[in-house]
């Protein structure tokens, strides 16, 4: 099932454990000793692997990573998903991520703060100590890459979430180092940049199999298109998303249907996937990220919190026969392929995300419901080329109208299949007409995948979709969590108009 060398993964599991014990098991980052418990002394010149591996172990298997507040914070405050589960089980977050009435202390923004915090001090640590070695070994090199990317993987998170944020690009080894004021959005740009540019000179373009699942130039290059995206930068994501279509290394063949299936993770449309490995005799290195979305129900359908469901504007937003309907939407009271499970009626909610439903063999073997060995996809390639598409055709020109049709074109024929009734190929040339076509496409190529929210936000059309939910302009951020700013003594400020 999985791909991933177990001794890599345990070995991360065990050393994450090491700097759990050294930190008096503190749950804050900002309380702990340095998290690298490796000196420079300890290794040998170019290794850092110990500390890259505690990234991989303890930093994107972080609840705040792959867990639900990633989920409520990047899904669930889109308009075509909602809190879900049963009525009256977590009212109070419904109300922050479907209904914007944000608070200044909630669980869920402050682990998701303290998520990202924490990838940054585990990749400080290997730049450190990097940084330190003389002769750098070509091994060394690529280290840096990683714990550059998942630098600028949390920054990126970090500044779409909450705008202004401590920018913390040194080894902490005192408390005190992290109290640290809010730097501009377009300083945490800058050292976006520089770190991805940094990854993607680094990084190989592909792993040893017993690698899977380390990070690439292409997932370095597809990090950065999103970056630009974010900012409108349309030549540059252009050139980066048409770096990794150009690399051949990634296509469209997986069906849709077949995707979200375990027997797919790591294929050849997965750019960036986090890692799960969990078994009947190894539970250490599940995450969480099927279970919190999983159908709340009871006996056999007790799979999950049932948190971050479909609604029925998601339903509706596909086109007539569109076959990726059936693949985003898991139905209550009906029989769901691809395993003839029948979902019984009288659940709470009428859809669930089918984009992490899980085998039922699998669950069976594992003796386990919840999930905790399904993958999250965090960049597919159809993402990627979805990108391009965007960047040609707000660049403009008959040339790059053609190429945004022709990349628009690759990820509908794939969800067409061999079906020509549906799914008709776009070819209006009308720049205006195009761009509505790909936020289409967007919509339903990627639903329930994180990204509809900060897509609705750099489009500039929040406030005219989500208003009716009580969405304003300042809600594109989050307020800062309290206890940071209680914690800093008047250093970190909180966000206007909170």
């Amino acid at each position: 099932m999985k791909k991933l060398n177990n001794i890599y993964i345990k070995f991360s599991v065990l050393l994450v454990m090491v700097i759990v014990i050294a930190s008096g098991c503190k749950k804050d980052w900002l309380d702990r000793k340095p998290l690298g418990q490796l000196t420079e002394e300890d290794l040998d010149p170019g290794s850092l692997e110990g500390q890259v591996f505690a990234i991989y172990g303890g930093g994107i298997r972080n609840e705040g990573i792959s867990g639900l507040p990633y989920i409520a914070v990047h899904n669930m405050r889109s308009d075509d998903a909602d809190k879900g589960s049963a009525p009256g089980d977590g009212e109070d977050a419904a109300n922050i991520f479907d209904k914007f009435q944000y608070v200044k202390d909630f669980w869920l923004i402050n682990s998701y703060w303290t998520g990202q915090y924490n990838l940054i001090n585990l990749s400080n640590n290997v730049i450190a100590a990097a940084d330190s070695i003389e002769e750098k070994t070509p091994t060394t090199l690529i280290n840096l890459g990683e714990a550059k990317f998942f630098r600028a993987f949390a920054y990126f998170n970090l500044v779409r979430s909450f705008g202004e944020v401590p920018k913390i690009d040194f080894r902490i080894t005192d408390p005190a180092q992290a109290i640290v004021a809010k730097s501009p959005i377009a300083d945490i740009y800058q050292l976006i940049d520089e770190d991805l540019t940094e990854a993607v000179a680094a990084l190989p373009q592909s792993w040893q199999s017993q690698f899977v699942g380390r990070v690439t130039k292409e997932a370095a290059l597809a990090l950065q298109a999103k970056t630009f995206l974010a900012r409108n930068m349309w030549s540059r994501a252009l050139a980066s998303s048409e770096a990794v279509i150009s690399s051949g290394i990634y296509d469209l063949s997986t069906p849709y249907n077949q995707i979200f299936r375990e027997s797919q993770e790591n294929g050849k449309e997965s750019v960036f996937e986090i890692q799960a490995d969990y078994t009947q005799s190894n539970k250490t290195v599940g995450i969480t990220y099927a279970s919190r979305q999983g159908i709340r129900g009871s006996g056999d359908w007790n799979l999950g919190w049932g948190w971050n469901v479909p609604n029925q504007k998601m339903a509706d937003a596909f086109e007539a026969g569109d076959p990726r309907k059936d693949e985003t939407l898991l139905y209550t009271g009906q029989t769901n392929s691809p395993y003839g499970e029948f979902v019984p009626a009288g659940l709470p909610r009428p859809y669930w995300s089918k984009k992490v439903y899980t085998d039922p063999d699998i669950r069976r073997s594992t003796g386990s419901q919840q999930g905790e060995w399904f993958n999250m996809r965090v960049i597919r390639y159809a993402d990627v080329v979805l990108m391009a598409a965007e960047a040609a055709n707000a660049l403009g020109g008959a040339a790059n109208i053609a190429k945004s049709l022709e990349y628009l074109e690759m990820v509908r024929a794939r969800a067409r299949g061999s079906n020509p009734s549906v799914l008709p190929e776009v070819t209006t040339t009308d720049q205006a007409a195009l761009r509505q076509a790909i936020r289409h496409e967007r919509q339903v190529e990627l639903g329930m995948e994180n990204e509809r929210f900060f897509d609705l936000v750099r489009w500039g059309i929040a406030q005219e979709v989500l208003g009716s939910a009580g969405y304003q302009h300042k809600n594109r951020f989050l307020p800062i969590p309290q206890p940071e700013i209680d914690k800093a003594g008047g250093v970190l400020i909180q966000n206007p108009d909170y």
